[in-house]
């Protein structure tokens, strides 16, 4: 009889607390965008299963409080031995299998290898065709910088910087910053950062066409120069080696990105960039997303602080798309070449679904304008420009 009477009284539904509820209501309803709605499905599927499986209760997958004070062995006088630090070794004796995927996050190596994927799959050629495209991604990166100052409101230097780093649109460098400044806002600033990226093409128009003139929106540009293989080659090797020698805290991301995009360029390494945009990414994909999930438990997600990180992060991530927008103009008072400021918002890097929507704005204006290769300039600047924000703001509060 108290066999029985202990077999219920461990079963999850007895030991589920109202947190918890609510939480896995939550991942129902990411799943149903995922596969519904295809929003962003590739990596807001397996974040939304993680959140499941770190909810359900008496699981074990994921032990909050082993990362709670990873890797700090005194208390804040420098002297007391902290009672709770745990390092790698002491994880792995009591882990999950979610604090094992977790230790990637941790160390910072999903991110980066998901870089290595996304430069073996990007074309730098209209960057590199025509360099102002550069200044366009580099003040789409203003609402990063932007909502960090407003976010010291509320929130301390780390975190602000983390919750600025999602005006970037860029999933894996909001994650990487995360993990090394804020890591106990993971999940809900993974999230926010994946969600934006995916609804994109429903943020950006009311933002272009309320910045812009119908006249500025038909602005034709000329055909892109083409360019040469040496200089797709020499293009990556010379970006990583300026970004690292200028801002050390970048090289990570940025390495990884430039590696990706030589072995696509140098032509000699063909299985190695195959791998790196198909096995090496899909695998990585489903280990990050799993494991980023995982931190979104239900005590430190339901709280204001989360909403005032999704409202930030909108925020940001507005802001990121007018800055690109507002340059392109002003650009335009001083060039005799007048560029369409739409190709402007595709600044922020998500790629390429933010120089598709420049592009789908640009022919509800004009049906024969054809920006898509001039937005995918600013777009790929975008990818470089919000890795170099995280690597400021690295430097300046890590």
């Amino acid at each position: 009889m108290n066999e029985i009477i202990d077999f219920f009284a461990n079963m999850g539904f007895m030991n589920i607390s109202w947190q918890q509820g609510v939480m896995l209501l939550l991942s129902f309803f990411l799943l149903f965008l995922a596969i519904k709605k295809q929003y962003e499905p590739l990596l807001l599927l397996p974040i939304a299963f993680g959140m499941l499986l770190t909810n359900l209760p008496m699981s074990g997958m994921f032990h909050e409080e082993l990362w709670s004070s990873f890797l700090q062995p005194f208390l804040e006088d420098g002297v007391t031995p902290n009672p709770a630090y745990h390092s790698y070794g002491a994880i792995l004796k009591s882990a999950g299998l979610l604090d094992v995927l977790y230790i990637g996050v941790k160390a910072g190596l999903y991110p980066c290898l998901i870089f290595i994927g996304v430069g073996a799959m990007t074309d730098f050629g209209p960057l590199i065709a025509n360099p102002k495209s550069f200044m366009l991604g580099a003040a789409a990166q203003v609402g990063i910088f932007i909502t960090f100052l407003c976010a010291n409101i509320w929130f301390t230097p780390a975190e602000a910087g983390s919750i600025g780093i999602i005006g970037g649109a860029d999933g894996p460098t909001s994650i990487f910053l995360t993990s090394k400044l804020a890591p106990h806002l993971l999940g809900p600033i993974a999230i926010a950062a994946y969600s934006y990226m995916a609804l994109v093409p429903v943020i950006q128009p009311p933002i272009m066409r309320l910045l812009t003139t119908e006249k500025e929106r038909k602005i034709k540009m000329k055909q892109l120069r083409t360019v040469s293989k040496t200089e797709k080659i020499v293009f990556p090797i010379i970006i990583t080696t300026i970004v690292a020698l200028v801002l050390p805290d970048a090289a990570p991301l940025i390495g990884c990105l430039m590696l990706g995009n030589l072995m696509k360029e140098c032509g000699v390494v063909d299985r190695l960039s195959k791998t790196a945009q198909n096995e090496l990414m899909n695998i990585v994909v489903i280990f990050l997303g799993l494991s980023v999930g995982a931190t979104a438990t239900g005590a430190t997600f339901l709280s204001v602080k989360t909403l005032l990180i999704l409202a930030m992060g909108i925020i940001a991530f507005a802001m990121g798309s007018a800055g690109g927008v507002l340059l392109a103009k002003f650009m335009n008072l001083f060039s005799k070449e007048k560029i369409n400021p739409l190709i402007g918002s595709a600044g922020v890097s998500a790629v390429p679904m933010a120089a598709r929507v420049s592009q789908a704005e640009g022919q509800k204006a004009d049906p024969s304008n054809f920006l898509l290769m001039h937005a995918m300039g600013p777009n790929v600047a975008g990818v470089i420009g919000s890795a170099v924000a995280a690597g400021i703001l690295l430097t300046m509060l890590g």
